[in-house]
């Protein structure tokens, strides 16, 4: 039998007014769906929903929301049912940028990433799920990364969120079926927007607070979010559980999954070229 056309009429995405969220939001648009474009910060959000509804056919309306508290996100799924419909598609994609060893990260670092990068994920979906479950349809997106599918250093609160969201995301996958109830990963490679120098509360061995130029020794080309997008909605028309996304990603998770060793010493050695930074 064909596949039915992905034509969501309703969706929501957090941090939606740039990066990853943004392109995603665009390709949802495209599909002729209603987006409510949801980010942190209003007034990026609205210039997003403007210039969305501007391309069309779909529409964008923006939100302000905190995704690290429960009650906003919830009333953001509430009133979005309320007012205009069932919600199709649910991305959790809202998420901050974290580095640094260990010993320079306290507890500044690790309570942001859980709230924004886990938190903000966890409710998200139980903000929706009730909703979805009660008429037995939707799909639900959650951005991860590469560091959710293989060990990464340097970055120990982001990529400890990051496996959270991949459990989260894989187990939920397994109790939601029998609802009809689609749940997706995504896991792109090093992507080019604003969160490679946006780095939360940067430590010293992060000049600048941008990441660019060490990441470039892993992934000399960075994916564009156009490309994580459109691969990211691919998923979800064919109900994905893994979107890797990008050469990089495909090859170490793959490199993880049948040669272990080989992927922890390409680790070790990340480890170390970011420790040799510190005390140059």
């Amino acid at each position: 039998m064909p596949r039915a056309p992905f034509n969501p009429r309703v969706s929501i995405v957090t941090g939606g007014a740039s990066g990853i969220g943004r392109a995603i939001a665009a390709e949802l648009v495209a599909r002729g769906s209603h987006v409510v474009v949801a980010d942190l910060d209003g007034d990026r959000a609205t210039r997003a929903a403007t210039e969305l509804t501007a391309a069309g056919p779909g529409v964008a309306e923006p939100a302000t929301v905190d995704v690290s508290s429960f009650e906003q996100v919830r009333d953001l799924v509430d009133r979005t049912e309320a007012d205009r419909g069932p919600v199709d598609v649910m991305v959790n994609n809202a998420g901050i940028a974290l580095g640094g060893l260990l010993e320079e990260l306290d507890e500044r670092h690790w309570d942001r990433a859980l709230a924004v990068n886990l938190g903000g994920v966890v409710n998200g979906v139980r903000a929706v799920y009730p909703h979805m479950s009660a008429r037995r349809g939707g799909h639900i997106l959650n951005t991860a990364s590469l560091a959710g599918l293989i060990p990464a250093p340097a970055m120990l609160p982001y990529t400890t969120t990051k496996h959270a969201v991949v459990g989260l995301s894989t187990g939920l996958r397994a109790e939601a079926a029998a609802l009809g109830i689609g749940v997706t990963v995504l896991c792109p490679g090093f992507v080019d927007t604003p969160l490679l120098d946006e780095v939360y509360e940067a430590p010293p061995s992060i000049a600048g607070g941008s990441v660019r130029q060490a990441v470039r020794l892993m992934q000399p080309k960075f994916l564009s979010a156009e490309t994580v997008a459109a691969r990211a909605v691919r998923g979800l028309e064919r109900n994905q559980a893994v979107v890797p996304v990008g050469v990089l990603a495909h090859l170490l998770w793959r490199l993880n999954r049948w040669a272990p060793p080989a992927a922890r010493g390409l680790c070790r050695v990340q480890a170390r070229v970011h420790r040799s930074r510190v005390h140059a």
